[in-house]
């Protein structure tokens, strides 16, 4: 990866070539950002149309006390174990996540989940958050120039196809250009952010809201919250696929952890509130139509295309992180794939998805929840890697290694007890929780499923990669922890 030109300029980094023992040096110099720099990466990821969109979303089925205590519940679970499954590993060794992943599911086993699970969690957010910048424009064209653009015109399409342009500009680039947008973005929507809270107590009777009904709850009030706090669960865990490969970027593990949690939970909760509380006032769960009459014909047009602005910089972050892990999972097969292409090749789907807008927005609690069924399983699966088998060691060059000349080699390519974990987690999630047919069993109202179906992950991993492969002495549980606490 080459800190002025993306992936192009230097052969044998992690990012250009799948990973080599002669890259690794260059990994721990290439670390870009120090603390500052990465808050303002994950403030610009956190507060897009996206994060008002969750808040009006929370509106649909509960008030805004109890909306506020689900937001923050939900955020703070999910964001707690996904950072521990994310961001502590590939900060503390310079490793872009999907490669560190290899001795928690294998290498193939890696692959299958980055090429199915990772790679349409990505791209549904890629399609939601372009779809969101073609609607934010429209509806100011509307206000501005009197043109008559629906919320599934073709004009959505075409300025949502412009959002994937920019953004696929912004992340052929690279990282460094990527940190440079988010260094004027993040300040900005910090700004826009306090601004449309100040106006929103000065203009909002704070009785009305304290009163103001859900807008499209179900009877069981208990149901309501626990959906609520659900739902945010999988918006935290949902980061999963980009954290990690982002971390690796910074000077220092506190430059990494604190502003992961506190950067993103803070300045997502910030913007859901106000999301939430212009939908319970507004009537309206969608801020690209609340904003323009909330913040006035000039000023609400100016913020909301500031903040569609920020989708694009949203989505430069989260593809980069993925279309590092294509290119890991590929194995040899995309090495030699352009950097710049590979990223064009991941937009095809989002770009195809911009010709249906109704299709990803309408369905937007239902993707969030539905994504979360698998990723928290994971994530409990890595944690019980990661902090329990392996006790935080990992030995660089067996990473790299090939087949049985690595310790973190197995039969097939696949860690079954992984692949085991993240199957049993969701299918865990989807019995207590069906987020298609909204169907429950009663412990959801009272455990929800996303921090439950993560335990699950966890206990299933510890008890599989035991007795498959701890007591045989296969992937390197004991042995490579011990020669690398040695070497320490």
């Amino acid at each position: 990866m080459s800190t002025a030109r993306g992936e192009r300029g230097r052969p044998g980094t992690d990012g250009e070539n799948g990973g080599s023992l002669g890259s690794l040096p260059l990994l721990l110099r290439e670390r870009i950002w120090n603390g500052s720099d990465f808050t303002g990466v994950n403030i610009s990821l956190a507060i897009a149309t996206w994060a008002f969109l969750v808040g009006g979303s929370t509106a649909l089925l509960v008030g805004f006390q109890q909306g506020i205590a689900a937001m923050v519940i939900g955020n703070a679970i999910g964001l707690g174990f996904m950072i521990l499954a994310s961001v502590v590993a590939s900060q503390r060794y310079g490793v872009e996540q999907y490669t560190i992943l290899r001795p928690v599911f294998g290498l193939v086993g890696v692959g299958i989940l980055v090429f199915t699970v990772i790679l349409i969690t990505e791209m549904g957010w890629s399609s939601l958050l372009a779809i969101m910048v073609g609607r934010a424009v429209t509806q100011v064209s509307n206000s501005t120039f009197g043109t008559d653009f629906g919320p599934e015109s073709l004009m959505v399409t075409f300025f949502a196809l412009v959002a994937i342009a920019v953004s696929w500009w912004i992340l052929s680039r690279g990282p460094v250009t990527i940190g440079r947008f988010n260094k004027f973005i993040a300040p900005g929507l910090i700004v826009v952010t306090v601004f449309l809270m100040i106006f929103l107590v000065l203009n909002t009777s704070w009785d009305a809201l304290l009163t103001a009904a859900p807008l499209a709850p179900f009877e069981d009030d208990r149901l309501n919250f626990a959906l609520a706090v659900e739902f945010n669960a999988g918006v935290g865990v949902s980061w999963y696929p980009v954290m990690g490969s982002l971390a690796r970027l910074t000077k220092t593990p506190r430059a990494a952890l604190w502003p992961s949690y506190g950067g993103l939970l803070g300045a997502t909760l910030i913007a859901q509130i106000v999301g939430m509380a212009a939908a319970l006032t507004l009537g309206d769960s969608d801020p690209t139509v609340w904003m323009l009459p909330f913040g006035g014909p000039l000023l609400g047009a100016f913020i909301l295309l500031f903040i569609a602005f920020a989708n694009i910089t949203s989505t430069s972050s989260i593809v980069y992180s993925t279309v590092l892990a294509i290119r890991q999972a590929s194995g040899n097969l995309l090495t030699r794939v352009r950097w710049a292409w590979l990223c064009a090749a991941f937009f095809v789907l989002p770009a195809i998805l911009a010709f249906f807008p109704g299709f990803m927005y309408l369905r937007f609690m239902t993707f969030v929840t539905l994504s979360g069924a698998f990723l928290a399983p994971m994530c409990g699966a890595i944690i019980a890697d990661y902090f329990v088998l392996r006790r935080q060691r990992v030995e660089l060059e067996h990473l790299y290694r090939h087949r049985s000349d690595s310790a973190y080699h197995f039969s097939t390519g696949i860690n079954w007890a992984g692949l085991g974990a993240v199957a049993a987690g969701a299918v865990f999630y989807l019995v207590i929780y069906n987020p298609v047919t909204l169907t429950t069993l009663p412990v959801f109202s009272y455990i929800t499923a996303s921090l439950p179906s993560a335990i699950v992950g966890a206990v299933v991993y510890y008890v599989l990669a035991r007795v498959l492969y701890v007591r045989r002495g296969i992937g390197g549980y004991a042995p490579a922890a011990a020669k690398v606490g040695e070497s320490a």
